[in-house]
């Protein structure tokens, strides 16, 4: 089973969740495989019922879910974690505490893990404070280069940089993609990311450099009426990706 998304290979994949096991398998064909499919552990009652669903998903898929919180939540990163040591999955979203966990009960270093940093109103610095109790506190601000080498020291493989609500921190955000291509370190923009924005986005974190980046594209391409997410749209996105991407 290929614990590497495509993105290793090719600088992109997108994440975009799956609303059934029939719109995952599309999904990855029209991306090709550039593309990890987000699940969502919050939409589960327990561990065993993520575990037994999910495994479905990477049937279908090659292995390329994303295992996720849930907007962010962290009170999900347990689970998270917990679900991730058994299924064993390309892809895996992690609060900025909870990635030293997650990477121990992994046993492996092939599997992306990212953590979650969030904007924190000044250029060159990231809020770290997104755990489940450092949630809840004051925000942390730490140097961009700084919670990069925290993440690396826990096994972390990227920057989760949520949420940015489409391009109101784009200056905190080329300050990210900059620091994250300097310390070779991938990034996942995420937040209001959707078809119009999204080739800017893309680019911004290619032209600093940044070797692998994930953008996450969710709310904005899903059918609002069947919950799934729209096949034409990740068509597009794809095609934007293979334009640019050298």
């Amino acid at each position: 089973m290929d614990l590497k998304p495509n993105y290793y290979k090719n600088k992109v994949a997108i994440n975009v969740l799956a609303g059934s096991i029939k719109n995952a398998e599309e999904i990855y064909q029209a991306a090709e495989g550039h593309v990890v499919v987000g699940l969502l552990t919050k939409n589960y009652a327990s561990d065993d019922l993520a575990i037994n669903d999910m495994k479905e998903y990477q049937s279908v898929v090659n292995n390329a879910i994303s295992v996720g919180l849930g907007a962010g939540d962290p009170n999900q990163s347990a689970m998270v974690s917990r679900v991730s040591k058994v299924l064993q999955p390309q892809h895996i979203n992690q609060v900025f505490t909870g990635v030293g966990n997650c990477r121990a009960l992994l046993g492996e270093d092939d599997t992306v893990i990212n953590g979650l940093v969030s904007p924190s109103g000044k250029v060159g610095f990231v809020n770290i404070a997104t755990g489940p109790l450092s949630s809840q506190k004051t925000a942390t601000k730490v140097p961009v280069e700084t919670a990069i080498a925290l993440l690396k020291d826990m096994g972390g493989t990227s920057f989760k940089f949520f949420p940015m609500n489409g391009l109101d921190c784009v200056e905190e955000y080329k300050a990210v993609a900059t620091a994250c291509a300097e310390n070779d370190f991938d990034l996942e923009p995420t937040g209001g990311i959707n078809l119009d924005n999204f080739e800017q986005i893309l680019q911004i974190a290619l032209s600093a450099g940044v070797k692998r980046v994930i953008p996450h594209i969710y709310s904005s391409i899903i059918d609002k009426n069947t919950g799934l997410t729209n096949i034409k749209d990740v068509q597009e996105l794809y095609s934007v990706i293979k334009r640019i991407v050298k």
